[in-house]
């Protein structure tokens, strides 16, 4: 199984790198790219386990490690693959 894991900024969170993206791609003429924020993205292998057992797992390290949970939300999905 195959897990997505997706971290982002809370909103009201300043995002200056999701700013200076979003002002590059004005320049390079998408005017149409509004409100730009920056993440994190992991992308793990989840060996012999139970999908229920594997999302607890998969909050228990978001909340402990990969986010920050008092600036950044998280959200994963999984897949067999």
């Amino acid at each position: 199984m195959k897990a997505r894991i997706y971290v982002t900024l809370k909103k009201g969170v300043l995002d200056p790198q999701g700013k200076a993206i979003e002002n590059a791609l004005h320049l390079l003429g998408y005017d149409f790219a509004k409100d730009v924020r920056q993440g994190k993205f992991f992308e793990m292998e989840l060996g012999e386990i139970d999908k229920n057992q594997a999302g607890n797992k998969l909050k228990e390290m978001c909340e402990k490690l990969l986010a920050n949970l008092v600036i950044e939300d998280y959200d994963f999905d999984m897949k067999n693959e």
